[in-house]
Order: C-alpha cells, then structure tokens, then sequence
C-alpha cells in the first residue's frame, strides 16, 4: 500500500538514506500518482542527494496537485536555488509566504534565495567559465570513477565544495587553493576537451585563465552561497509514536547488553523483555534474551526464544544472518541439553539448518563439537560393559523377534526387495550402512560369529541392527 511505501521511505530519510527514500517514495507515488505530499516528500530526497532537476520536476508536480500548499513552494524554491537560479527561487518563497506568512521554513528558504541573488553578478568571469564544467551530471560518476579523486567523496567538507560550486560557478575561486578541488578540476577540463576533439586528436592542455592579482582579493572575499537544507517529512502521528518506541527498545536493549556484561542476567532479561514489548519487529532483542538464558543453563527458556525469534524473523523478512544465529543459539541449547540426554542428533540438525542460512565459521566449530561429542559417546557406549548388560535383556528379545520374523519367509521376495529399495531411500539407513564400526559389526556376523555376540551387547549396536532387520536389509536366521 502507499501508506507503508511512504512510511518506508520517511524511516529512510530520517537516517540519512536518500537514496532509499527516493526509491520508497517512488514506489508509493505508483500507486497513489496523485498524492502531492509523496511527490514534495521525493523532491526532498533528489535535493538531500544534490539531484536538483529531479528535485524540481517532483516540487512542480506538488504546485500543480496543490497549488493552495505553502510547503509545495518551499520544496520548488530549494530545488531552484540548488540549480543555482536565485531568482526564481526568491519567487517560489514568496508565493509560499503569501498563503503561509508564519512559515519558518518558508521565510528561512527566502532569506537564503536572496543572500544567494546579491551574491551573484551580471556577467562571467574565467572562474564562471571554468566552473560551469561542474554543471553536468557527470561530475560524481567522474569523480568517483577516477584512482585519483574516488577517496575525497567520502569527505564531506569537499563533497560541500562541490557543491557550492555546482550551484554557484563564481564561487570556484574561493576553493582554488585546495588542492583537491585543482585535482577534480583538471579531471573534468580533460573529460570536457576530450568530447571537443571527437577524438581526432589528444586533448590540448588547458590554458589557466587569466588572472589579474588585484581581483583576487574580491575573489576571496566572495562567499559560496548557503545550501537549502531539506525540511523533514510528512510524518503521521501513528509513524511519530513508532519511531519512539523504536528509540525507547534500543535504549532497553543498551541496558541489557550492560547488564549482561557484568553478569547482571535478571536485570539484563527485564531489560530485553521490555525492548521485546516496545517493538516486535526487531529479533535481536530475543535472540539477546535467548543468550542469557543459555548463560543461565536455563536451556529450555532459551530454546523457546529461538524458536520464537525464527518463527518472528520469517515473518519479517529479517536478515539471514539473524535467523542463523537464533538457529546456531537453539543447536548450542541442544548440545548442553544432549550431555544428559544423550541425544545429539536434534542439535546437529539445528547447526546444519543454521548454515543453511548463513556459513558463520562459529557454528561449524559448533556442528563439529556436536558431531565428535556423538561419536565418543557411541563409542563409550559400545565398551562399556555396564551400559550393555542393563540394555542386554531389553534388546535382545526384540532383536529375537525381529530376526525370526524376517526368518519365517512372511515377506515373499518381491516384497522384500520393495521394502529394501525403500529403506534405502532413509538417511538413517544410508548413515547406519556407511558407519565404519558397523561396517565392521555386520562383517563379524557374517564372518566372525564370537566377536559377533560381543557386539550384540552394545545396546546400540542392538538398536541400528534392528533398525536394518525390519527394514529388511539384514535377514539372521
């Protein structure tokens, strides 16, 4: 809906992501094309970005839609001033102030427009000349395009001068003396000379304009004009209460995280729980919860959380990664849990469907305890003659009738190929069939009937023959 694209898009100015804005705004505008607030809140979003010509084909859309709305001036005044036409900007707040005369930002807007008009003066001067190269909107894929310029986009004092000097060619010589602005000024005279000689010839090195010593001091003296500062977005009061909530659990969550590092878990959870309640749409705050419970041994709580945060996280769409570190927090619950349950098979599966999600190197580490707390486990199980002697008498009978069962001939042959193709087909079979210790079990009962009886009294061995003898692959008469 239009609603949820433009709030989309005011979360993103709010931050600072223009271009996200503009593209939210874009979405919300096809599908409610005559909603002149979504076309002034774009304009604001191509001005935030220095796209001043698409700022103000979205500002005359505004005035068109709503020609009796102060602020729709306000936006095609900044987007004139930003293309440097003062004039016309001067114009575009005054019609704003004549429907709207307390409008700060309007009144703002003009007083800018007019510092910038009686800074400007008839005619050009080399420095024009020179700086009307800025104009084209090539500028910033050159500059960023080039080994030598692309580091000074992240400098925001340069990014500033290009700027001013975009919407402003006389103010080129206030920034002369920065070698960085001589830098991207040759870059964009070459390009420029390039285009002039079709390629016919090299480009001719550009000769400096001439420079009369006693102009520079009026040169210096001369300042950039004022940027127009994008004014804030249509925002509805159900979108105000959310942002404050937003703040209010993250200003929770900072506290938990406080507490938990000074092994404060209770008020750390109180702390969690509170962000959980103050914005559900955010799975860190139960994916934080869960590690505290883990760090309590309080394993059952932080499984539930984990659960919850992946269930929620679908939901929302959240990044993989977050949805991988709940799984990875759940496998980490089911490996404590499987020291006494024995049961290492749920948490394994827990760690693969985590790397499913994101390959973190931690919980490969983890899978890989898992699996190798498995093993020694089986292999503790299969030696020690306790555990074996107390499962003896329960698996023994049933392995009995298992094996007579398959021996009596109630399967006719056809059957009993179906049934070996189709447990073939089950990872378990596949799993216990590639086992190199059971490899060597169903070897000794063919081979070796002594050693054979010996593995009989492995309970677990008991339990993945048995598993073989009704799915029909071993057959023991």
């Amino acid at each position: 809906m239009a609603d949820e694209a433009k709030a989309k898009g005011n979360a993103a100015f709010a931050t600072g992501r223009f271009e996200e804005a503009a593209r939210h705004f874009g979405d919300a505008i096809a599908l409610a094309p005559d909603n002149h607030v979504l076309y002034s809140n774009r304009s604001a979003a191509h001005a935030s970005l220095g796209r001043y010509p698409e700022a103000l084909a979205d500002a005359e859309r505004t005035v068109a839609l709503r020609p009796d709305w102060a602020k729709g001036y306000s936006r095609l005044g900044a987007a004139h001033l930003g293309l440097g036409d003062a004039p016309r900007a001067v114009e575009a707040y005054e019609k704003g102030l004549a429907l709207e005369p307390s409008n700060e930002a309007l009144k703002s807007g003009l007083a800018q427009a007019r510092q910038a008009a009686t800074a400007r003066r008839p005619g050009g001067s080399g420095a024009d000349a020179f700086g009307k190269v800025f104009q084209g909107p090539e500028l910033w894929t050159k500059v960023a395009a080039d080994p030598t310029t692309r580091a000074y986009l992240d400098q925001p004092d340069f990014v500033q001068m290009l700027r001013d000097v975009q919407r402003n060619p006389s103010s080129l010589n206030t920034y002369l003396s920065d070698p960085r602005m001589v830098q991207v000024l040759t870059l964009m005279l070459n390009i420029k000379l390039q285009h002039q000689s079709n390629g016919a010839s090299e480009p001719a090195a550009a000769k400096p304009a001439p420079q009369t010593p006693k102009q520079q001091p009026e040169a210096k003296a001369r300042e950039p004009e004022p940027e127009p500062e994008p004014e804030p977005m249509e925002v509805t009061e159900e979108e105000k209460e959310r942002k404050e909530r937003k703040e209010a659990a993250q200003k929770e969550k900072e506290a938990g995280n406080a507490a938990y590092k000074k092994k404060d878990f209770d008020t750390a959870i109180q702390h969690y729980t509170k962000a959980m309640e103050l914005d559900d749409e955010d799975i860190s705050y139960i994916t934080n919860r869960a590690a505290v419970y883990l760090e309590m041994g309080k394993y059952d709580e932080c499984i539930k959380d984990c659960d919850k945060a992946v269930e929620r996280g679908r939901e929302l769409h959240a990044d993989f990664k977050m949805i991988s570190r709940a799984l990875t927090r759940k496998g980490t619950a089911l490996a404590k849990l499987a020291k006494t349950s024995k049961d290492y098979d749920v948490a394994i599966e827990t760690f693969h469907k985590a790397l499913t999600e994101h390959r973190n190197p931690d919980t490969l580490k983890k899978l890989n305890d898992a699996e190798r707390a498995k093993k020694e486990l089986e292999q503790r199980e299969y030696y020690d003659p306790k555990i074996a002697d107390e499962e003896r008498e329960k698996g023994m009978p049933m392995c009995d009738e298992q094996i007579y069962k398959a021996s009596r001939g109630e399967l006719s042959e056809e059957e009993l190929k179906e049934r070996q193709n189709k447990a073939m087909q089950d990872p378990e079979i596949q799993n216990i069939l590639t086992d190199p210790i059971m490899q060597q079990v169903l070897t000794d009962l063919q081979e070796n009937p002594r050693a054979a009886q010996a593995h009989l009294k492995n309970p677990g061995v008991m339990q993945k023959i048995q598993k073989l003898v009704s799915a029909g692959i071993v057959q023991m008469k």
